[in-house]
């Protein structure tokens, strides 16, 4: 994980780094099969994986809170990118919803270690530091639980099914 930092004058970014014990196939599926990505992020999960296609994760279990955007390119099972924002977004709000849906952009590289895979992932266009504090941690406690589903392990409960 990364410390947030700024790109640019109004620009923040995080970037999560993790070695997982499964091929870059098994790991790139997870991003993509809305089965398996709820099993790691979210607790509900719209994805068509294609350019232009949908990116859409009910995050929370009580409070609905939705994350959207659009696969922007796909290259199995190496890279990803997808944008990512907050419905509703309010604009007053300096953590999540301060990014519109589609206003950031999220972009996964997978590379082949041995039997297993190097994650790096990096999120831009983050506009505030709260913004970026919030996704830091998030994304490090979600690729966390990845690193766990991706080898057949049990990830545990949802700890967000109940916000």
């Amino acid at each position: 994980m990364s410390l947030p930092h700024p790109t640019s004058a109004r620009d923040y970014e995080v970037a999560v780094e993790r070695r997982i014990a499964a091929p870059p196939e098994t790991v790139f599926s997870y991003f993509t099969d809305p089965e398996r990505y709820r099993l790691w992020q979210g607790v509900d999960a719209e994805l068509d994986p294609r350019p232009g296609g949908i990116f859409r994760v009910v995050m929370n279990g009580q409070s609905r809170q939705v994350v959207s955007g659009a696969f922007v390119e796909l290259d199995p099972p190496r890279r990803l990118r997808f944008t990512w924002g907050w419905e509703p977004a309010d604009p007053l709000d300096e953590g999540q919803s301060s990014l519109p849906p589609g206003s950031s952009t999220v972009e996964v590289i997978l590379v082949p270690d041995g039997e297993g895979t190097i994650l790096r992932l990096r999120h831009t266009g983050l506009r505030t530091e709260a913004a970026c504090r919030l996704h830091s941690w998030g994304w490090d406690f979600t690729v966390g639980r990845l690193a766990v589903v991706a080898t057949g392990g049990d990830a545990g409960a949802n700890p967000f099914v109940d916000f």
